[in-house]
């Protein structure tokens, strides 16, 4: 009988623990790693996408920020965490296509390592510089860039920062300084200052600040105008190209081995999260496109991608580190 005490206590434990997996996902709070700084584009429409599912889930989802070289170590913590939907990957085209090309060797296998789970949108990119550069057209950054070889010094803190600045580089047949940073707001802080003279990055980091004054936009790297700022030209146009096209997405990835039924109730959170009305608005000042799709088509857009960012990062002439 001394032992009966005991016994039920494990009886009840064993219960407990029984209903918990019993319960329908998710039955407690999901974590998030943005793979980016706080206050970049990723993180800010990472924890807008967090809130509105959230709501849908009804669990929260609780962001950590964990940054460095150009998203991969907090890729790698996703790829190595338990496969149970409890911890996902608020991911860019740095951390699910273009890395594989970037580094020699990564921790895990970029192609398999992670299940896709949403598309959330995109934004472009604005090409600026400091106000005290002499350059007020981007044609006349690249002749500067031309009379000075390797003088014209650009910050960069991830994959579309770096590639499409080397992209432009090439394509018009300059040479610049990359001058690599672990955050975007840390790089457009030595913009401001004058530090480097030029950074190419995402209008969540950009457009307040060009707005403001406090450095001079040149142009966009999508293929049209951005109704955000539509007096700055494309770089096609600025440059007179005409294949010149960088613009930065955000998708949500789990751990591989993450269960289907899972997969597909997150997306449906994704999803709804995209097309409400209050999360494009609060981003189409910065030129974000929604897309909501299946996960398939996630991992259809990332096989695209990833050979795509392949060839952009050959043709600019970027080593693997």
């Amino acid at each position: 009988m001394r032992f009966l005490p005991r016994t039920l206590a494990l009886l009840g434990a064993a219960l407990l623990s029984a209903t918990a997996l019993a319960q329908p996902y998710p039955n407690k709070p999901i974590k998030a790693i943005v793979p980016f700084a706080a206050g970049s584009a990723t993180d800010q429409i990472g924890r807008a996408f967090a809130a509105k599912m959230s709501e849908m889930l009804g669990q929260p989802i609780v962001i950590e920020n964990k940054a460095g070289v150009n998203g991969m170590l907090g890729a790698d913590a996703v790829a190595k965490a338990p496969a149970d939907g409890y911890t996902l990957l608020f991911g860019t085209n740095s951390t699910n296509a273009a890395l594989k090309s970037l580094m020699k060797k990564l921790p895990y296998d970029q192609d398999t390592a992670f299940v896709p789970v949403g598309y959330q949108g995109s934004v472009p990119l604005i090409v600026a510089v400091n106000n005290d550069v002499p350059a007020k057209t981007l044609r006349e950054l690249i002749d500067l860039a031309k009379a000075k070889p390797g003088n014209v010094t650009f910050a960069s803190a991830s994959t579309s920062q770096l590639v499409s600045s080397e992209m432009m580089a090439s394509m018009a047949g300059v040479q610049m300084t990359n001058v690599p940073y672990k955050s975007g707001p840390a790089a457009m802080t030595d913009l401001i200052g004058g530090q480097v003279m030029m950074f190419t990055a995402d209008f969540a980091v950009t457009l307040p600040q060009v707005k403001a004054g406090k450095i001079r936009g040149l142009a966009v790297t999508s293929m049209k105008r951005s109704a955000a700022i539509p007096e700055l030209p494309t770089v096609n146009e600025a440059l007179g190209l005409k294949d010149y096209e960088l613009i930065a997405y955000f998708a949500v990835f789990a751990p591989a081995g993450t269960p289907p039924d899972v997969v597909a109730k997150l997306n449906h959170a994704i999803n709804a999260a995209a097309q409400s009305k209050e999360i494009q608005e609060k981003f189409a000042a910065i030129g974000f496109m929604v897309e909501p799709g299946t996960p398939e088509a996630l991992a259809q857009r990332t096989q695209r991608e990833t050979a795509k960012w392949a060839k952009a990062i050959h043709d600019a002439k970027i080593e693997p580190q």
